[in-house]
């Protein structure tokens, strides 16, 4: 028997196939592909402040910023503090929590994506799409967690956390191998021969980068070169001299700019291609970094202090917050900027929205950005961002694992440590966007404090989002 899910899906896809030749109309009155190709762009551990757009007169990001004023830029835009819970959200338009996905995977961990997770991948194949992941994958390492068991046509690239910049040992045509050169480079390469092999049907590429992760060099000559003679804006950092600082952000940009040269030749390519028009081209980060913020940490929701070997869990917005560009040149008017609160869980539904994909059933917990897209006005939107992060990675140092949740409204954050009850945060971001200055437990906020305290925790009792034993700890001594 077939279910209901099912017969919509059929149904859906000959009706996709019935129209692929023909034409939707925007609200310009401008023809849109029914089935435009998707290039997302996913870049790992690039900072919002990295990049031009966002305001950065040093880092050198031409085609970022390109995508920027021929598309739309989002200025709140969250994601997990660390790397494979981000991913899990991309993919399944789900809290990671949901897929069991609560911190980084490390080599011995076993664990990673469920095989009966349904990802936006599978959905985008279902529809007609090939599909294809270049670059990292991180989401686990055993056969059953593999990308090609998660809707993915075609896989190349690693599924560890991380890899050498230069020569690096990759997945490709059923084998490990080395391959020389660097990692960025050559994964662009490949992108170029995978778009170039289907340009006659719709694709959905996930290029999925290393850069600027650690460790941020070696990159080619011309990356490094515009930065060799240049002092730097750099935050002071206890303990770190200021050559220090400079050579961290020094390496760091480069690193940025060697992700930016070859997003270039995508873009070229697509033009040349004459895809250019029927490509929606997403581009974002797996999660925000610190290159001496916050008094000197480096790194991101488990960022380690500069100056010594103490990790530092957070949520701070230099760790969650991402850049997202998005460009779709018959839909999205260029040079538009969307302040919405928005999180990267939105994609999956925005993609389905756009195909018009039957999404029933798969309990989606992001929004559509199909209508920000358009320019228009959603009919309902959130008023406040909820996540939670619970680090057991790196938990050989002493202090280090944590359980936080967050509400983040527009004018206020809290963060509750739920392992570390001293630890609570409250910043009000209007006033002090920086987060420096803890307001939790000021009898001045206490009213804020404790209206934020309550929806958050109606928020993780409706997502199943308490920390088994360590919540019932914290609820006891601080029930709002």
């Amino acid at each position: 028997m077939i279910g209901f899910r099912n017969l919509s899906k059929c149904f859906h896809i000959q009706i996709l196939a019935l129209l692929s030749l023909l034409f939707a109309y925007n609200s310009c009155g401008l023809a849109v592909s029914l089935r435009p190709n998707i290039l997302f762009i996913y870049t790992d551990d690039q900072s919002r402040w990295s990049v031009g757009a966002y305001g950065n007169k040093e880092c050198l990001t031409p085609n970022m910023d390109r995508l920027a004023r021929e598309g739309i830029m989002f200025t709140h835009a969250y994601t997990k503090p660390v790397c494979s819970p981000s991913r899990a959200m991309v993919l399944t338009g789900q809290y990671s929590h949901r897929s069991g996905i609560h911190d980084f995977i490390e080599k011995n961990i076993l664990n990673g994506l469920p095989p009966e997770t349904v990802t936006v991948a599978e959905e985008l194949k279902d529809a007609g799409y090939a599909t294809g992941l270049i670059g990292k994958w991180h989401l686990g390492h055993k056969a059953e967690h593999f990308p090609t068991n998660h809707g993915f046509d075609y896989f190349m690239g690693f599924n560890d956390g991380g890899i050498k910049p230069l020569n690096p040992t990759l997945y490709k045509d059923g084998q490990y191998r080395k391959m020389q050169g660097h990692f960025s480079n050559i994964i662009t390469d490949d992108a170029l021969e995978f778009i170039r092999a289907r340009k006659d049907k719709p694709f959905a590429l996930f290029f999925f980068t290393r850069a600027p992760h650690k460790p941020y060099t070696p990159v080619p000559a011309e990356d490094m070169a515009p930065y060799l003679e240049r002092i730097l804006t750099v935050p002071e950092a206890d303990g770190a001299t200021a050559e220090k600082m400079q050579q961290l952000n020094r390496d760091y940009y480069a690193s940025v700019t060697q992700v930016d040269r070859n997003i270039g030749r995508l873009l070229k390519e697509l033009t040349q291609l004459g895809l250019e028009d029927n490509t929606i081209v997403v581009f974002t980060s797996d999660n925000g970094y610190n290159v001496g913020q916050h008094n000197g940490l480096e790194g991101k929701g488990n960022g380690m202090q500069i100056a010594s070997p103490l990790r530092r869990p957070n949520m701070w917005e230099t760790s969650v917050m991402v850049p997202l560009i998005v460009r779709w040149p018959p839909v999205i008017k260029p040079g538009s900027v969307s302040d919405s609160l928005v999180t990267l869980m939105d994609l999956f539904p925005t993609f389905m929205d756009i195909l018009d994909w039957p999404a029933d059933g798969l309990a989606l917990d992001g929004l559509s950005l199909l209508p920000l897209l358009q320019g228009r006005k959603p009919a309902r939107w959130r008023n406040a961002l909820f996540d939670a992060y619970d680090m057991h990675a790196y938990t050989r140092y002493r202090g280090s694992e944590d359980s936080m949740r967050m509400i983040r409204t527009r004018d206020w954050k809290l963060v509750l440590h739920l392992k570390k009850a001293n630890a609570h945060e409250l910043y009000d971001l209007r006033n002090d966007p920086d987060e420096l200055k803890n307001l939790y437990g000021t009898p001045a906020v206490q009213d804020i404090q404790r209206g934020l305290e309550i929806r958050l925790y109606a928020w993780m009792r409706r997502n199943n989002a308490e920390t088994i034993g360590q919540f019932t700890e914290w609820r006891e001594g601080s029930n709002p």
